[in-house]
């Protein structure tokens, strides 16, 4: 009874078939689970031991987007022991591809919001740049999603052929209209990546100057001294020498003084050692040099080097000032007298 029972036809195909479809199935799915259960633990076990995040995201993958593959692998591999129509074969192979490029899609929008959080956590980004990188990832998955549906249609036999060359046209057209855009664009891009100043950065381009307010996908805005707004293209800021103060390490200070020529001997010698004694006893410097430089037309002129180790214009002020405080304290008691503009008149009796 039950021989006769699976015997009978459905569709060109007996229940017998369709059993041993079932259960091929059934076996294809455990052993893919058994699979999974043994070699993803392994695996977790493996990410939890490195610092790195980047194999845990692979590994949460694997089991969201490649075991639903898998089972879609095993169902159609079963129905190949089944007679099926051209047409019902058509649908199977468009929805399995349609399953297929989802799951690709669906992958790599999820890689770029990983690489983006990572950036994010790694360069503790300000909110301009977490505003400009969000358009950044919208901007890949829309073009994502532009090839993945290409890609579809393609499969399903449709001629894009004609469609990307009608677009490649149209892109070049569009390209040649909108150069400066595009440009300051890419500038934009280099600027958020390649980082040569941010916001709240003090720069100087050419002999304009101010602070960094504001950086777009055009245009980058400065806060001029004076208080008014400076407006540069990207482009512009790209191909410009642009000096950051902001990140400069230490300031380099070089100055000159001039000491009459009546000034003695022994004070012509100690000059030197008087300015490194001062200098070196001021905080959050670092001496280099002092030296009798040369004569000049009415003095003799000393050449002083030291650095300000900080970059705060009004600290190098603060301790330019003292050092000039101290220097004309220590000349006044040792009686050098600092050299001003004079003439001599030698009279011949």
């Amino acid at each position: 009874m039950f021989n006769e029972l699976i015997e009978n036809t459905i569709l060109q195909n007996s229940l017998r078939d369709y059993l041993f479809s079932l259960i091929m199935m059934a076996i294809l799915i455990a052993v893919i689970y058994i699979i999974r259960i043994i070699v993803i633990k392994r695996l977790e076990k493996w990410a939890a031991s490195t610092e790195t995040t980047f194999d845990d995201f692979i590994i949460m993958h694997v089991k969201k987007t490649l075991t639903p593959l898998l089972i879609a692998g095993s169902f159609i591999i079963s129905l190949k022991n089944l007679v099926i129509s051209p047409a019902v074969t058509k649908v199977i192979y468009f929805i399995g591809i349609a399953v297929l490029i989802a799951m690709c899609l669906k992958f790599l929008m999820s890689l770029v919001d990983y690489l983006i959080d990572s950036y994010l956590r790694k360069s503790k980004a300000n909110e301009t740049r977490k505003r400009s990188l969000k358009w950044i990832v919208i901007t890949a998955k829309i073009l994502l999603t532009g090839i993945a549906l290409i890609i579809f249609l393609d499969n399903m036999g449709v001629k894009i052929s004609t469609l990307v060359a009608g677009l490649g046209i149209g892109g070049v057209a569009v390209a040649f209209a909108s150069q400066a855009i595009l440009g300051d664009l890419f500038s934009f891009f280099v600027i958020l990546f390649d980082r040569p100043f941010e916001i709240g950065d003090f720069i100087v381009v050419d002999d304009l100057m101010g602070t960094v307010e504001y950086v777009g996908v055009k245009t980058t805005r400065l806060r001029s001294i004076g208080g008014e707004e400076l407006i540069f293209s990207n482009t512009t800021l790209t191909n410009a020498r642009v000096r950051n103060y902001k990140r400069m390490a230490h300031r380099r200070v070089v100055f000159k003084i001039g000491v009459t020529y009546q000034t003695s001997l022994e004070n012509t010698k100690m000059i030197p050692e008087i300015i490194k004694n001062i200098i070196s006893s001021e905080k959050d410097t670092r001496f280099d040099r002092s030296h009798f430089f040369s004569y000049g037309d009415f003095a003799l002129i000393y050449e002083t080097v030291y650095n300000v180790l900080d970059s705060d214009y009004n600290k190098y002020m603060d301790i330019q000032q003292s050092i000039n405080l101290k220097i004309k304290e220590e000349f006044d008691r040792r009686k050098i007298d600092f050299a001003y503009p004079t003439q001599t008149l030698f009279i011949n009796k």
